[in-house]
């Protein structure tokens, strides 16, 4: 004769749905798939949150004492400074970030190059390879390289983005009481480590659910091209597409100048119209590459404030603005307005520093979320079995 010591008196559960347990199953197994991915997404992304304020603060070459706009020098004048110093280096473009900041030159190099915008000489020559770039190969690509690490990265995230939503159906309580409102909504801090990890995978998962969604999403939208598509339709762009190209080909032309211009003093002039008349913030801070063939545009760079940016086409013969280059974003409709914000949404920055500390504190939570999720896993696996007495 045997007899069975169960763990528990209850009797089992049917009332639980095929639905619920096949969410808990998934929950668990694509948690356990995705979570290393997660984890160093998470991490790296905490840290690239303020790449930019850390490299200001740590970088003497990238910054300068800043002077009056005038005293700013112009494309040509960094080329033939930084063409002397390095000779045989071929310069691609400038990229002037404000009257307190060095240019960065682009060069065919390894190394970046700055320059004081002020008299031209180089402040520095940085290896590429930097910490920060280390980070960003990681949260990009899993330090896998480009073709494996994208898809690997593109996937996990899309996975972890329909944990999150298994997770709120896990976490939203059967019944609404007081003993499982306090449970859902508040951290038993002084419970035991089990409890407390619990707490912190539930409680503060479900706090940081909209803002993990936010961030997984805007991911995504740059990893999956349909998704992007499908999420510009949506929100309501390619409704004036055909009147969009009827502007292009009945665009006039301008004729500021029939025969081409030398490409530097064009550079130079294109970096004045843009800064002058044609920036709406942040003027001092544009990007300039010069063309590599006869058929190629100027490209410009403006508006560059808070994650965001406008991308601007000048014609090489004529100079003229061409009608592929962007608008000052707050001109723009809902879904033009949705794809350009997407970067500064994803990183943090569409707000400034409050959002920043925001998407810091964030990405630390996801990056924590597989660990505790591990830790609840393992832990019950642990657990004893029920004994059996022959």
């Amino acid at each position: 004769m045997s007899t069975i010591k169960s763990r528990s008196n209850k009797p089992p559960n049917k009332g639980k749905s095929r639905f619920s347990k096949i969410n808990a199953w998934l929950h668990l197994w694509l948690g356990l798939a995705s979570g290393l991915v997660v984890f160093i997404m998470g991490i790296t992304g905490c840290i690239l949150v303020f790449e930019q304020e850390i490299k200001h603060a740590t970088s003497s070459w990238l910054n300068v004492e800043a002077q009056e706009s005038e005293k700013v020098l112009p494309p040509s004048k960094i080329y033939q400074a930084v063409s002397k110093a390095l000779p045989n280096k071929e310069i691609h473009g400038f990229w002037y970030n404000g009257l307190d900041k060095t240019i960065k030159v682009d060069i065919e190099s390894d190394s970046l190059i700055y320059v004081n915008p002020y008299n031209g000489k180089i402040t520095g020559i940085v290896d590429h390879e930097d910490f920060f770039h280390i980070m960003d190969e990681g949260h990009r690509y899993l330090w896998l390289g480009r073709d494996i690490g994208s898809q690997v990265t593109a996937w996990g995230t899309l996975i972890f983005f329909f944990l999150l939503i298994s997770g709120l159906i896990l976490w939203f309580p059967k019944k609404w009481n007081k003993t499982t409102r306090n449970s859902s909504f508040k951290i038993k801090w002084n419970a035991k480590l089990k409890r407390l990890n619990y707490d912190l995978h539930n409680v503060v998962g479900f706090y940081t659910i909209i803002l993990a969604l936010l961030i997984s999403f805007t991911g995504l939208l740059m990893s999956f091209h349909w998704l992007r598509e499908s999420t510009y339709w949506i929100s309501g762009g390619w409704a004036d597409e055909k009147e969009k190209k009827e502007q292009v080909i009945t665009a006039k032309k301008d004729t500021l100048s029939k025969k081409q211009l030398d490409k530097l003093a064009a550079a130079d002039f294109i970096w004045n119209k843009v800064r002058k008349e044609i920036a709406k913030e942040n003027k001092e801070a544009v990007i300039i590459d010069l063309p590599h063939e006869p058929e190629d545009d100027f490209y410009a760079c403006t508006d560059m404030n808070k994650g965001v940016w406008r991308d601007l086409y000048f014609d090489q013969q004529t100079l003229e603005l061409k009608p592929n280059s962007q608008k000052y974003i707050d001109n723009e409709r809902f879904s033009k307005w949705l794809m350009r914000s997407n970067y500064s949404l994803h990183i943090g920055a569409i707000g400034g520093i409050p959002t920043k500390i925001l998407y810091f504190v964030g990405s630390l939570i996801c990056a924590s979320l597989p660990v505790t999720g591990f830790y609840i896993w393992w832990g019950r696996k642990k657990k004893q079995k029920p004994t059996v007495k022959i």
